[in-house]
């Protein structure tokens, strides 16, 4: 669920201008919305995915690409990967994707970069509070001079596992760069907003799983989506299986290229290292466009020049254990949610490293064909994944920006946002074309009260009364295994092409999701109805969990109606 910023009080709801933001731990993303679309700005750079670093030269302050840049002849003045130490204290912090630029430092128990920002000899200490607050300024500057008029307020996009500490120093950061902050949105609901906002787009009942997978962490949620309400049901959280390992992949293999040529170790030396580093992520973002990329580096090391051609196939393989690794993610979060891969309605891929094809396409083989994977590789109507979060971001604020701050507070506090749900699903009886009971659902498990759903059950051709029986139901995976083949003759013609005998003996075992028929919660009867029509049965669930059954004839007079205690 979505969350209040609790913002410092900001301008009126009739002169704000508001965006989304992604400020992400590697890169960032700014969107708003026009004619109830959502458009991702450009900053001045051309850059719709803006490294998230800070860069300091002569007392010129850089950032995005060009302070990305400085990483190899500027390293020490240069503040990267620090978003996710917003709140924290120094000694519960991982420095360790901050070897390459301004090492984080104790400040009084605080995390604060040593950078010279200003023009003259004396190195400052720059609190991470502080390095954000700079860094929202400038994405707040881009999209202002992008709109022409000022922005003022915007809808913040954060992951699951950020803490409350977290939260408020983001918040403070933000407001410090005289930014109003309406709400802070998690990652994965921010994705699903985005999808759901397509005019192609129907509200229904549905189980996604959002694996946001960026620069240095993927984060992973299991997200119940009932009616337009979301409802996180697991999350995993990974620092093993990121962007960077997918470089650091291609780094080694092109070190080990370069050293068999001149006998040097690229690796050794800082700078060196910076430009290798550079240039890999280069190569994966070209290969996850093209089958072929070139990697070019001049004086890669001791003056020498390095130009090699890695085509996808290898690259593939290179990094096959960090694609397994992003595939043992996704599964351990869903089997966390005590769900099965067969009861995923879509996965929606998100962050930069979503782009690199074998992802998804390594996804396709675990989920059924039923599920969609929402991915460049795999959907030709995917949205872009390093624009989704922004995007879902803008959406929010777009509907949200015309209401006061109380009211947005008051409609996103944890004693309205916390509700209790349905732990199963519930539905009605109906008979099959085999003469058999069957379990027809009308609303979802993990369906947040109080809701509504209704269906309609169709009566007997000859007509009468018609019985509802409205129960409790839950799915279970049924395994088919495969029958044993009888034992073949061996054959004797010993020169026979034996192809056939490559094939595998065993057919694979099929697994199909089926409904089962759980606990009695009602039974009335329609009496009389037409032949040929239909009874509508009505489930309400309340707040508290109980229920109101309704039915009726449809066109009729009438009907019954009963009440279950909380279930």
């Amino acid at each position: 669920m979505s969350e209040n910023a609790g913002a410092k009080s900001g301008p009126e709801p009739g002169e704000r201008v508001a965006i989304g933001i992604t400020f992400g731990n590697s890169n960032s993303s700014i969107a708003y919305t026009v004619d109830d679309k959502a458009e991702v700005i450009a900053n001045e750079d051309g850059d719709r995915q803006i490294p998230t670093v800070l860069s300091y030269v002569d007392g010129d302050e850089y950032y995005g690409g060009q302070a990305k840049a400085f990483l190899v002849r500027n390293p020490d003045n240069t503040i990267a990967n620090f978003r996710d130490f917003l709140g924290q204290e120094f000694k519960s912090i991982d420095p360790t994707h901050s070897h390459a630029s301004a090492h984080p430092q104790d400040a009084s128990g605080s995390v604060a970069f040593s950078v010279k920002d200003k023009n003259d000899e004396d190195a400052s200490s720059v609190p991470v509070s502080e390095a954000s607050t700079r860094y929202l300024r400038r994405l707040v500057g881009s999209a202002t001079d992008y709109l022409g008029k000022k922005v003022t307020s915007a809808v913040i996009t954060v992951p699951t596992n950020f803490s409350e500490a977290q939260r408020e120093a983001l918040i403070k950061a933000a407001n410090e760069a005289d930014l109003e902050v309406l709400q802070l949105v998690s990652d994965p609901v921010a994705a699903v907003l985005a999808y759901d906002a397509r005019p192609e787009a129907t509200v229904e009942d549905k189980v996604i799983v959002v694996a946001d997978l960026g620069g240095t962490r993927s984060d992973v949620a299991v997200v119940a989506s009932r009616g337009g309400m979301y409802t996180i049901l697991a999350t995993a959280h990974d620092y093993e299986f990121a962007g960077v390992h997918l470089d650091q992949a291609l780094m080694d293999h092109f070190a080990k290229e370069f050293q068999k040529k001149h006998s040097i170790d690229p690796r050794s030396n800082a700078r060196s290292l910076a430009k290798l580093r550079l240039e890999s992520e280069a190569t994966k973002r070209a290969l996850s466009l093209g089958s072929n990329a070139q990697f070019s580096v001049e004086s890669l090391a001791d003056g020498f020049d390095f130009s090699v051609t890695i085509n996808r196939i290898r690259y593939e393989m290179i990094a096959r254990k960090v694609f397994e690794g992003f595939n043992r993610l996704i599964e351990s979060v869903i089997k966390k949610a005590g769900l099965d891969v067969l009861d995923i309605d879509e996965v929606i891929l998100s962050g930069g490293t979503s782009h690199t094809p074998r992802i998804a396409n390594n996804l396709r083989g675990i989920f059924p064909e039923s599920t969609d994977i929402l991915a460049p590789a795999t959907s030709a109507t995917a949205i872009n994944p390093s624009e989704l979060l922004a995007r879902g971001a803008a959406l929010q604020a777009s509907l949200i920006q015309e209401y006061e701050a109380a009211d947005i507070e008051q409609s996103t506090h944890p004693a309205v946002t916390t509700v209790k749900h349905i732990s199963n699903a519930i539905g009605v009886i109906t008979v099959g074309a085999d003469g058999e009971d069957v379990f027809t659902p009308i609303m979802a498990a993990e369906t947040a009260a109080p809701a509504r759903r209704i269906i309609r059950v169709p009566a007997p051709k000859e007509g009468g009364d018609v019985l509802i029986k409205v129960v409790e139901g839950g799915t279970h995976i049924k395994v088919t295994k495969p029958e044993p083949k009888a034992d073949k003759a061996e054959d004797t013609d010993k020169d026979e092409d034996d192809s056939d005998s490559d094939e595998s003996d065993d057919e694979e075992e099929k697994r199909e999701k089926v409904w089962k028929i759980g606990s009695l919660l009602a039974e009335a009867a329609v009496k009389g109805v037409k032949a040929g029509g239909k009874v509508e049965v009505t489930i309400n669930v309340q707040a508290d969990l109980g229920v109101t059954v309704t039915g009726r004839e449809v066109g009729g007079k009438g009907g019954v109606r009963g009440t279950i205690e909380g279930l």
